[in-house]
């Protein structure tokens, strides 16, 4: 089995990219997904952000409430460090294990999406790692039309972030998504037939 981590900034593509790679024929697991169940009610995941956070990020009908959540760990770094020092080994072990059952299952290829896939020490976890890039302007242009911020915010959570270059250097393929989705599409079919289905 081979097994792909794909990972970019904000507004790079990123799920794009894996849509298009679920069409080729990968399996694909979407991280963020594995966060939201890392702390589901009765996980040792909730336990912990709970004990670390207080009651207050819990909402009406028990979960975690990210909106809540969201403004205590995006206005400090401490906060951030403390939240992602209690998720990042939480959803690494659900990654590998999923790697584990797809792996025994007989599966060809699986493509795990994952924005913090290198900020978070996973890399070791795949065969692969490709970073799906765009040019900052484009980026912000993204953001303002996706997520309705202004572009003094689109250009805070870009800068937030590590920098296309340190991703570049973690990379075994580098897919520019600066263009229109036909030629992003063709990009990634190209890069699909000579890594995947002509080894």
């Amino acid at each position: 089995m081979l097994s792909i981590g794909l990972t970019g900034g904000i507004g790079t593509g990123k799920s794009l990219v894996s849509n298009i790679l679920n069409d080729l024929g990968a399996t694909v697991v979407n991280a963020d997904l594995l966060g939201h169940e890392a702390y589901l009610p009765g996980t040792v995941g909730f336990d912990m952000v709970v004990d670390s956070f207080g009651d207050q990020i819990v909402g009406d009908d028990g979960t975690v409430d990210r909106k809540k959540l969201g403004p205590i760990v995006f206005s400090s770094s401490q906060n951030m460090a403390k939240l992602n020092a209690i998720m990042h080994p939480l959803i690494r072990n659900m990654i590998q294990a999923q790697l584990e059952e797809y792996s025994s299952n007989g599966t060809d290829v699986v493509v795990v999406e994952a924005a913090v896939l290198i900020e978070a020490n996973w890399v070791d976890l795949f065969d692969e790692v490709w970073v799906v890039t765009s040019d900052k302007e484009t980026v912000i242009e993204r953001l303002k039309d996706r997520n309705s911020l202004s572009r003094e915010d689109a250009i805070i959570r870009i800068d937030s972030q590590m920098s296309t270059e340190e991703r570049i250097d973690h990379s075994d393929v580098v897919i520019s998504n600066d263009k229109t989705i036909d030629e992003l599409t063709d990009n990634v079919e190209k890069i699909w037939n000579t890594r995947v289905v002509n080894n």
